[in-house]
């Protein structure tokens, strides 16, 4: 039988489910649905943002984006504006309701962090880091790839 050989991306998916179920639970306060968050708080941090590069900075599809961009607009928290140069392409900005609410979002942000961090040192804090950042860029390529392949293959 074939053994899994390190825990280590199943011990990283129960440590991001956990933080999404709390989220969900905290955000739903402020109606804002599963994952939405990170669509919000990365518009807030880039206002002016298209589709295909937040698709990218978050690891999702298109299709995915595209359809927590209609419900964040439905909740009033995101503006979609037309690129003046090239009517295909839309900017995404924060609204003055997403502005109000996201400190409180990155503040349950910093909690989150601060409570996986208990007990560890500032060092093994950036060793962590560090680790995950090699470990993301190292897996990217691959998810780049497929989906380049996907894109140009249906």
């Amino acid at each position: 039988m074939i053994r899994l050989k390190n825990q280590i991306l199943r011990e990283a998916g129960m440590l991001a489910r956990c933080i999404q179920s709390i989220s969900d639970i905290k955000f739903r306060e402020i109606k804002l649905q599963r994952g939405q968050f990170v669509f919000l708080t990365r518009i807030c941090e880039r206002p002016g943002i298209n589709l295909i590069d937040l698709s990218n900075i978050l690891k999702v599809d298109k299709a995915t984006t595209t359809k927590a961009i209609q419900k964040l607009m439905e909740e009033d928290y995101v503006v979609k504006e037309r690129d003046r140069s090239d009517k295909r392409m839309w900017h995404l900005f924060p609204s003055a309701k997403a502005k109000e609410i996201y400190p409180f979002i990155i503040t349950e942000e910093n909690r989150n962090i601060e409570i996986c961090f208990k007990g560890f040192s500032p060092e093994e804090e950036q060793a962590v880091y560090s680790l995950l950042k090699r470990m993301r860029e190292n897996i990217e390529q691959d998810w780049k790839e497929l989906k380049f392949y996907k894109e140009n293959n249906g």
